[in-house]
This record gives C-alpha cells, structure tokens and sequence, in this order.
C-alpha cells in the first residue's frame, strides 16, 4: 500500500470561509481497488468503527497509515494545528441515505477532519462533498469534492466549517479521520459509536436501515 503524501504537501490550503486543502490521487488504482475489495462489509447507513465489520489487510494498511505520524505532520501544518499527542478517531460509512448530507459543522471536540473517500469514479449529482459559506443554502459553496477513490479532503473544524451534500442513496464509502480534543471525549465517542453500531445490527435482522447499492 503505497500513499501519496506528496501530493497532499503540494495541495493548496484555502481559507475562505474556513481552512481546507483536498487533493486526488493519494492512491494508485491498484491500491484503491485493493481498499475497496477490503472495505468493512456493511450495508447499512451510518457512520461505524472500522471494527463493526470484518475487513481486509489493505484496509488495515490505511488505517495504519491514516493514524500515523506522516500525514498528523502534514495536516497540522497545512492547517496551522498543533496536533502533537492529540487523540485520532477513525470511522468509515459505506453507504448513504437520502437523508444524509444535510448541512452541519463537526463537533467541538475535532480539531480537524480527514475524509479519504474509496469510491468508483463518480458520475451522480448528489453525494458530492461541499465546504459551504451558509448554514442554510448548499447552493453557497466554496468547494465541491466529488467522492471519487483516492480523493482526501481535510479541514480544520471551526464554528462556521460548514459541509454537506445534496441527497444520494446506495454506495459511498469513505473513511473519516478525527484529531480530537483529549482522550476522554474521544472514548466517549468511541464508545457511542459502539452502542450505535450494536442498534443498528440488531435494528439489520429486522430489515432496517438496509441500504441497497446505487
């Protein structure tokens, strides 16, 4: 598993209205094929721990390479953060629904946020990733990031690091990266996700919140 952390250096930081930078690329096809043949096996909505699903060796490679010391330097710097010691947090979604994208700015407790997307190319309308001037029109952005494999966008979580996507159901796999305030609040979350992730299985058996592929 080979990761492009060049291109990620030579990525331009925008700062309006908040700081962000995105770059394509970041995995070969090969590798990309390889992540998404090893992707956690979910069908369900949601955000979950790599650890719901059973997942393969390359994905195991990007999770190491995701909580590792490469790309914390590149991030804090990029983005003017000082992420040294800082917890990491990682989740993944597979698949959406149409209720997904609605706008929203990341928690307090993130610092910043990676999202590496793991997708064929992409050629919907929704599902597309937008870093927006307004809580209230998705219309207003400043960036638009199309979930295509191999493409990472990061921004630094800011009161007005307003985001979201306009509506798509089916496939969309992406793994998400959280430096976190402290520990603590990052185990609470873990242990959220967890809760949820068990609900959500149960809620499966039932045939609820089964999402079919695009």
């Amino acid at each position: 598993m080979n990761f492009n952390f060049d291109v990620l250096r030579s990525a331009p930081v925008n700062t309006d209205p908040f700081p962000y930078f995105m770059a394509q690329g970041v995995l070969s096809e090969d590798d990309l094929a390889e992540a998404i043949r090893d992707f956690p096996k979910l069908d369900m909505a949601g955000l979950f721990l790599p650890e719901a699903a059973e997942y393969g060796t390359s994905f195991a490679r990007l999770l190491d390479i995701l909580r590792g010391p490469e790309l914390r330097q590149i991030v804090g710097e990029k983005l003017q953060v000082d992420l040294t010691g800082r917890p990491t947090m990682v989740t993944v979604r597979a698949c959406a629904q149409a209720k997904d994208g609605r706008i929203h700015s990341d928690s307090k407790f993130k610092l910043a946020t990676v999202l590496l997307y793991l997708n064929e190319p992409w050629e919907a309308d929704g599902g597309r990733l937008r870093l927006l001037r307004s809580p209230t029109d998705i219309e207003d952005y400043v960036g638009e990031v199309p979930p295509h494999g191999g493409t990472l966008v990061c921004f630094k979580v800011t009161p007005n690091s307003w985001h979201g996507h306009k509506p798509f159901v089916g496939t969309r796999r992406y793994m998400m990266l959280n430096y976190c305030q402290d520990a603590s609040v990052r185990n609470n979350e873990e242990a959220r996700h967890r809760m949820s992730g068990r609900i959500k299985k149960v809620k499966r058996v039932f045939g609820v919140g089964k999402v079919g592929a695009a």
